[in-house]
């Protein structure tokens, strides 16, 4: 059983939004995308849904959430700018089956410190907004990784 990483999926454009950025919501296609992620995983021994602070990220995971009954759980180790060193320390004790949702800078420092480490990474290793990551644990270690895109419509 993975531990799963998803990059927040589809939000409208940063430079178009005039508000605090951390409100700033998914669009539609997002909003599609995180129905995908949800129908993906949803069926999965799934144990706890973590998600940074910021809007576009719980919006992520609330299809999931609704789907399996699992509240989705703030923390600012997943929020934008969060150092991925941190992460990945608190990451190595969380259970299997938990599921993680954060941003286009954590998750490649994330990612990136894993293969410094020795994770191998089968198929692509795309970070887009959308991807959800499974990693796999051996002995203890995060052993292996592969990747997938929420599709796109509209």
């Amino acid at each position: 059983m993975p531990i799963y990483l998803v990059r927040h999926a589809r939000a409208g454009k940063r430079r178009e939004w005039h508000d605090d950025d951390a409100l700033r919501p998914l669009e539609s296609d997002g909003v599609r995308q995180a129905v995908a992620i949800a129908s993906r995983i949803a069926d999965r021994d799934l144990v706890a849904l973590f998600s940074s602070p910021i809007l576009r990220c719980v919006q992520t995971l609330e299809p999931l959430s609704l789907r399996t009954g699992l509240p989705i759980v703030a923390d600012d180790r997943l929020a934008e700018g969060a150092d991925p060193a941190a992460c990945l320390r608190w990451m190595a004790g969380l259970d299997d089956g938990t599921v993680l949702c954060s941003h286009g800078d954590v998750i490649p420092g994330v990612v990136d410190a894993l293969i410094r480490r020795g994770m191998r990474v089968h198929g692509d290793a795309t970070v887009s907004k959308g991807c959800v990551w499974t990693l796999e644990r051996e002995d203890g270690e995060f052993a292996s990784a592969r990747s997938w895109l929420a599709p796109r419509s509209g």
